[in-house]
């Protein structure tokens, strides 16, 4: 084995930063520097340079701010007059050099197994792994991770039949800052696909263009957005200034022209499913991922502009989406949507939620997560939403968590115990409990008993939260108008469709 370099800094010490003052034209991928931000002078670092009409684009994150805020600036609002932070430089050098002069050391022969190879004899001298452990594992890794880019690219037309597909699209959650801190393994590919489904990590490695949004503007109906992060729609979008979508059946175009021409031609009004809830203000319907694939799969596209922590992947045959809709004369318009496991082991009722960001900040996002607490009921089952949450996903729980266990402590029909909150909210234990800390209710006794106590300042905000209601008006889910049973699915239906 080749000694280890001395390395006279103590143990976990950061690298010192290299800093200095710079041109415009040494500014590269990976250097941070202080960006006019409305009006003030913020710390961010390049993601990517482009040229554009002959002028320089950089695409900045600005640190201790969501990736929804990175955008791309113009070369006048960098200040060059202060120090920069060049990145660090990079590691796998270091280890090539490491490993040359492990080359050098003298290999060693076993007495015991002289039939062994030169080749084998050299590769244990230099510590280096033998190729079938590693150097066929980077690269099965690396074409799967291509080949998933490849097949993001939805095509339009009929809907693909199931022996011709590779891989459906799932939203499936995403801690990124989790998925950064993991150290590089070798799966196998049921590994890979398990590792995947459950932390949500688009690639086991990040891949950079997953760190720039890819798409500038979308127009939707009467509304233009802004998406919020990257989505792997066609590479083609990269280049355009608005992406035209179908608000009836997702359809995305790069061209108005085209966008028009399909709107004379489509007949779509409402989601592809079967209306299971109206009352005055919206509808919901429930659309089978299994039936209607390429529908799901614009879905998740469209989702992924505005969720960062989660991903796609090609096969929506295990998913249950329950779309909420606002209708008009012309229709009925997207507002949100929930996913749901067919079957989950984990006892899940949303595996995805999202309202569009043009319906925020409207009470649209507390009727989704009701309506997914009512079909829990209906099944006779405790619910949960797939963790981990979004930013804004934990906080949209954690306000309807907290109004329907004031409520229902405020009612006083049930016993103030944690099981009696969880049975008659359809809310798992777990979050009952979570919603009690979170709010300070919970009191242990000397015996240690917990008991859960209302406190005023819970009673103060609850009290203004009614007031604000009944100025604004208060819409909720009307369980008798739920015109649904629990669907009962084949094995078939239930499954990935690898």
């Amino acid at each position: 084995m080749a000694p280890r370099e001395a390395s006279h800094e103590p143990a976990g010490t950061p690298a010192p930063v290299e800093t200095g003052i710079a041109t415009l034209a040494q500014l590269r991928a990976g250097v941070k520097a202080f960006v006019d931000k409305d009006g003030e002078k913020r710390k961010a670092e390049i993601l990517m340079i482009q040229t554009r009409a002959g002028k320089p684009k950089f695409y900045v994150h600005y640190e201790d701010f969501n990736k929804r805020l990175d955008e791309w600036i113009d070369a006048a609002r960098i200040d060059l007059a202060r120090e920069v932070e060049w990145p660090a430089p990079e590691k796998p050098e270091k280890k090539k050099a490491v490993a040359s002069k492990a080359d050098k050391a003298p290999p060693k022969v076993d007495p015991k197994n002289p039939k062994r190879s030169r080749a084998q004899i050299e590769r244990e001298a230099s510590g280096t792994p033998s190729e079938a452990t590693s150097s066929n594992v980077p690269s099965k890794i690396q074409r799967k991770d291509s080949e998933l880019l490849v097949t993001t690219e939805v095509t339009d037309g009929v809907t693909p039949k199931p022996e011709d597909e590779e891989m459906d699209v799932v939203d499936i959650q995403d801690a990124a800052a989790a998925a950064k801190a993991m150290p590089d393994e070798e799966y196998s590919r049921e590994d890979e696909i398990e590792k995947l489904r459950t932390s949500g990590s688009m690639t086991q490695n990040q891949a950079e263009i997953a760190r720039v949004r890819n798409i500038e503007k979308v127009q939707m109906g009467k509304f233009e957005i802004e998406p919020w992060y990257f989505s792997p729609y066609p590479i083609d979008f990269i280049d355009v200034d608005m992406v035209y979508i179908c608000e009836f059946c997702l359809n995305y175009y790069g061209e108005e022209t085209q966008f028009e021409r399909h709107r004379s031609k489509c007949t779509l009004l409402h989601p592809p499913g079967n209306e299971i809830y109206r009352d005055d203000y919206v509808s919901f319907f429930e659309i089978d991922g299994r039936r209607q694939r390429t529908w799901c799969r614009n879905l998740c596209l469209l989702s992924k502009l505005f969720l960062d922590h989660k991903t796609l992947y090609y096969d929506v045959d295990p998913f249950l989406f329950y779309c909420m809709a606002t209708r008009d004369e012309h229709g009925c318009h997207l507002v949100g949507y929930f996913s749901k496991e067919k079957e989950s082991a984990e006892g899940y009722n949303v595996a995805c939620i999202l309202t569009l960001p043009q319906y925020q900040r409207k009470g649209f996002g507390k009727l989704l997560i009701d309506f997914s607490y009512l079909l829990s009921k209906r099944e006779g089952k405790l619910g949960s939403p797939e963790k981990p949450l979004s930013d804004l996903g934990l906080l949209g729980y954690r306000a309807y968590w907290q109004e329907v266990i004031v409520d229902l402590l405020m009612d006083g029909r049930i016993e103030a115990n944690i099981e009696d909150l969880g049975a008659a909210s359809a809310m798992t234990t777990n979050d009952v409990l979570h919603t009690l800390q979170n709010l300070n209710m919970l009191r242990y006794t000397a015996k240690n008993q917990h008991v859960v106590v209302l406190t005023d300042a819970v009673l103060e905000q609850r009290e203004r939260q009614k007031a604000k209601e009944k100025v604004k008006g208060k819409r909720s889910i009307e369980g008798e108008r739920l015109m649904w049973k629990p669907p009962v699915f084949s094995a078939a239906s239930r499954t990935w469709n690898w």
